[in-house]
């Protein structure tokens, strides 16, 4: 179950990471619009305006769409196989779902405590998204329905039809099993989402009010389920979700840059819940720290090479907020480390809340620069140079905290490894594989697989029928692989309804029998130079992904 956790929260990053450029993006063309920073240029009617509120329109793309972006992007890193089929299926079974909540809603809104009639946006729970007026359910709601074709996708793409059903095989299946879900689901949506919108206003200010007290412990929750995957859960729900503001704190303050660039009012006092996005201080100030105690706790001999190892692992996490190498050295090397990173971490963010501080700093320094200390700086600096001083303090206690620590248990932080160990730091898939071999150790390798063998027993049961067609598919792409000339000798993969179509490099190679591809089981093959077609039927989706899966394997 964990392990299903973690890849869940692993596939998070595919949208995620899309918000590092669009925010910048959004950042530079507000910074480039706002007359107080550089002048006259920037006023409406110049070629200047012009070009930079178009750059703007399209910056907004991300934070506009970010259902329909969580949507697409999941099933990228989830579907087990034919990925792109199934982004496919999941974009096209979220909008069908919209339109049944859009038509329930006209139809039956009063009885769903619903008015309809209402503009889209504001208080009125409702959202427009890809041009349906329907319920504001966020990414909670694209998340759902995402998860929901991605396991029928899993469970049911490589479904063997009856051949008279064979047109509806595969992402016509899904999207078919998918349709008649959505109905129900959409209904239940439609009945129970308006309470939920409703806890979430009482929950908005019921984390506004948690305070220093709240930003702290948020923090340290986001930094210490790293190793777990879990932290996606932690940070998504305030940062793109509703948890203090209905749009997530990245859009919201994004889209309020110049109101609070124009005010001299506190940035704590214009948007109290901005504090539940100040995790990426650790990222930009803690480095330097930790980096300097793994430096100088380093046997003389290993300096050089710790020295050239920490600099661009430091430089990554400070400028752009990727901290995996030197966060999981502390996880493989010495845990206690990482627990004392994830307290200073909250203490870090809550001090610099209680000083006024609140923005877009989820991050590295691109963040800080672009989102929040150019545009803001005039009216704002004091707020910032605050939060330097407060960051370099921390830099300053992270170093003499962890050097204590290192020298005093002897930990083998980079540097301090044995004479014949080279000097390394470690990734977020060793430390995972560390902590499997551990456990693999403990329980014994008759009992781990024992185990392995009874949690998966139930589900090689229900899935007998399926793993059958999926070895048939996999069988002939071996098959057609074999007599095309093998991998070495395709050049291109492509498939219409019912044909695999395989251009070659020399069609010399490829078996001149017509009844041994039949006997693999092609319908039949025809034959164009180098261009081949070898008639599949409808099974064509299946046996592609699985002959091009082989043929990149290969090379």
């Amino acid at each position: 179950m964990m392990e299903k956790i973690q890849r869940f929260g692993s596939a998070m990053l595919a949208p995620v990471l899309i918000f590092a450029f669009a925010g910048l993006a959004v950042g530079v063309s507000i910074i480039a619009l706002n007359p107080d920073l550089v002048g006259g240029i920037a006023e409406e009617g110049t070629w200047w305006y012009a070009f930079w509120s178009i750059w703007q329109s399209g910056a907004w793309t991300v934070f506009n769409q970010m259902e329909l972006l969580f949507v697409l992007g999941l099933p990228i890193a989830l579907a087990k196989t034919a990925n792109a089929r199934a982004v496919l299926e999941a974009g096209m079974v979220y909008l069908t779902f919209q339109y049944f909540v859009s038509q329930f809603l006209d139809l039956f809104g009063d009885t769903f405590g619903i008015d309809f009639a209402q503009e889209a946006g504001g208080a009125s729970g409702l959202k427009m998204i890809a041009g349906i007026k329907t319920l504001d359910t966020g990414i909670f709601g694209a998340i759902i329905i995402s998860a929901i074709v991605v396991w029928v996708h899993n469970k049911w793409f490589d479904k063997k039809l009856p051949d008279y059903l064979g047109v509806f095989q595969g992402t016509q299946f899904v999207y078919a099993v998918c349709f008649f879900l959505m109905i129900p689901i959409a209904g239940v949506t439609c009945l129970v989402w308006p309470m939920i919108q409703t806890g979430i206003a009482n929950m908005q200010g019921l984390f506004i009010s948690s305070g220093v007290f709240g930003v702290g412990i948020y923090t340290f929750l986001e930094r210490i389920l790293l190793p777990t995957g879990l932290h996606h859960f932690i940070y998504s729900p305030f940062v793109f979700g509703p948890a203090v503001v209905p749009e997530g704190i990245q859009k919201y303050w994004v889209e309020h840059l110049s109101e609070y660039a124009a005010s001299t009012e506190s940035l704590r006092t214009l948007f109290p819940g901005g504090g539940f996005s100040l995790h990426g201080n650790s990222k930009v100030f803690a480095p330097i720290g930790i980096a300097a105690a793994f430096y100088t706790t380093a046997r003389p001999e290993k300096k050089k090479e710790t020295l050239a190892l920490l600099i661009p692992v430091c430089l990554t996490a400070i400028i752009i907020g990727i901290t995996e190498p030197l966060e999981f050295t502390f996880l493989f090397a010495a845990p206690i480390l990482f627990v004392i990173h994830a307290i200073l971490a909250g203490l870090m963010a809550a001090l610099m809340y209680a000083g006024g501080l609140v923005g877009s700093f989820g991050g590295g320094m691109i963040d800080f620069l672009f989102q929040n200390w150019i545009p803001l700086w005039e009216n704002h600096h004091n707020t910032y140079l605050l939060q330097i001083g407060i960051g370099l303090c921390f830099t300053l206690i992270y170093f003499v905290l962890f050097r204590f620590l290192i020298l005093k248990l002897d930990l083998k932080t980079p540097g301090r490894e044995g004479e014949d160990e080279d000097v390394k730091l470690y990734s977020k898939a060793e430390y995972r594989e560390m902590k499997k071999q551990k456990k693999a150790a403990q329980n014994g390798a008759a009992a781990t697989a024992a185990g392995e063998g009874s949690a998966d027993a139930d589900d090689d049961e229900d899935d007998e029928d399926d793993e059958d067609d999926a070895a048939n598919y996999t069988q002939r792409a071996r098959d057609f692989l074999e007599l095309l000339g093998g991998a070495d000798n395709i050049t291109s993969v492509n498939n219409c309804a019912t044909r695999l179509r395989i251009s070659v490099a020399d069609e010399g190679l490829v078996n001149p029998s017509d009844a041994a591809f039949k006997s693999s089981g092609a319908l039949g093959i025809v034959r164009k130079g180098k261009a081949f077609q070898v008639i599949v039927g409808m099974d064509v989706p299946q046996v592609r992904d699985r002959f091009e899966n082989m043929v990149n394997a290969h090379s």
